[in-house]
């Protein structure tokens, strides 16, 4: 038997039939619609142990629109009191009375190689999940437990260098990564005072590339007959060396003031790379940079020097150009400006460590490598000479140059003038 038809099925049940053209349609007004904006992500929240060099990383993280300075960390002097009121942030005498929603700790505390016991206070803040910026110097050990602590914890640990974070500094780098795309380097000059040595190294690793392989000779000995005509003391211990397989020549001021040891030093860095086209230069840690271009001309039929003509074009350059900036710094602006900011610079690195973990290796390795060097050279030159200098009298060098040459002048004009009254 046959099935029967299926019967059409109904899409329409219940729905009367429309007619636009003589519907009213109920129009309701819109409404705004309510928003409610995504709140930013919290800032991180950084403390500061320490209120000796600690007052810069205060016054960096204070300016830092990237994180929240949320505390001072210290043993609890007047002076620590009085920068957290400054600031206007929590006074902390220990890192158990921490609260667990600080992310980042800036430790600016001498370490063991000092004197202090930083490298035990970075260790016990990173056993506590708290990322760490720490302040350079330590001994190769302390590095490499702080590296340790910093793996098992799951956090990130990074060794401030500082200087190399400057902006002159960071002018320098850049100018030398340019020639180094064209030239490599022939050979490093470097100077620096006793206690800037750490940075100066990493500074050269930087400058020329890296740091292996590297050697340092023993320092080289003052002939008694040379030290017998000085009025005073030879303040440099010369040594010379290899670092990123570029030679090296360094002079390093084994000086110190036992009661007064971060001043006193001669310069705190001059660092010149001499490339095939010419000289770079760190005049100073805080500028400027200099670009000597290397003196070359061809000869003439005779073998002379050609000095002017067709195909001397190159000697139309300057014999030395002030890179930019060219504005060189005052001492109230290094504390105030230069200085805070290289520390914004480094937390902005140990932030993006902390982004991406795997910076954080090849941050790690360098600085191992340097502090390596930096001891088989502390462990060459010996133990500091002890000096005590009165403070030095400030010299207006400028200002006697400009009398001078209006003295100069001002006689030149007289002596004119009694030429020609001598001829009348």
């Amino acid at each position: 038997m046959a099935d029967p038809p299926e019967r059409p099925r109904r899409t329409d049940v219940g729905r009367q039939p429309v007619n636009d053209s003589t519907r009213t349609r109920s129009v309701r007004p819109t409404q705004p619609r309510s928003v409610h904006p995504t709140p930013p992500p919290a800032l991180p929240k950084v403390v500061v142990c320490g209120t000796s060099f600690g007052r810069v990383y205060l016054q960096a993280a204070h300016e830092d629109p990237n994180v929240e300075l949320a505390g001072v960390v210290s043993r609890g002097s007047a002076a620590s009191l009085d920068c957290a009121k400054t600031y206007g942030v929590p006074h902390y005498t220990g890192i158990d009375a921490l609260p667990d929603d600080i992310d980042i700790a800036c430790v600016a505390v001498r370490a063991g190689v000092a004197g202090g016991d930083g490298a035990a206070l970075a260790q016990s803040l990173l056993a506590r999940g708290i990322h760490v910026l720490q302040e350079h110097l330590l001994h190769p050990d302390e590095l490499a437990e702080c590296l340790r602590t910093a793996r098992e914890y799951g956090v990130r640990y990074r060794l401030n260098a500082f200087y190399p974070q400057l902006r002159p500094v960071q002018l320098f780098l850049r100018a030398a990564e340019l020639l180094r795309e064209r030239q490599q380097p022939l050979h490093v000059d470097a100077v620096a005072g006793g206690q800037m040595v750490y940075p100066l190294l990493d500074m050269i690793g930087r400058a020329v590339g890296r740091l292996r392989p590297w050697a340092l000779s023993e320092p080289a000995p003052v002939p008694p007959e040379l030290a017998a005509l000085a009025d005073r003391p030879m303040p440099y211990t010369h040594l010379t060396g290899v670092i990123g397989g570029v030679p090296l020549s360094l002079r390093v001021q084994n000086q110190i003031h036992p009661a007064d040891p971060d001043n006193h030093a001669l310069l705190l860095h001059r660092l010149a790379i001499a490339f095939d086209s010419g000289v770079l230069t760190l005049a100073d840690t805080h500028g400027p940079v200099l670009w000597s271009p290397r003196l070359h001309t061809g000869r003439d039929e005779a073998g002379r020097l050609i000095m002017a003509g067709p195909g001397t074009e190159r000697l139309a350059v300057p014999t030395t150009e002030v890179l930019e900036p060219a504005d060189i710094p005052t001492f109230r602006t290094v504390f105030d400006e230069l200085w805070p900011q290289s520390v914004r610079t480094a937390l902005a690195q140990l932030r993006a460590d902390i982004a991406d973990p795997r910076r954080s290796i090849g941050a790690g390795q360098w600085a191992v490598t340097v502090t390596a060097i930096w001891q088989r050279l502390t462990t060459a030159i010996g133990q500091p000479e002890l000096i005590r200098p009165p403070a030095p009298t400030p010299v207006p060098l400028p200002e006697l140059l400009a009398a001078s040459r209006s003295d100069c002048l001002r006689v030149a004009r007289n002596g004119q003038a009694a030429m020609i009254g001598d001829l009348v």
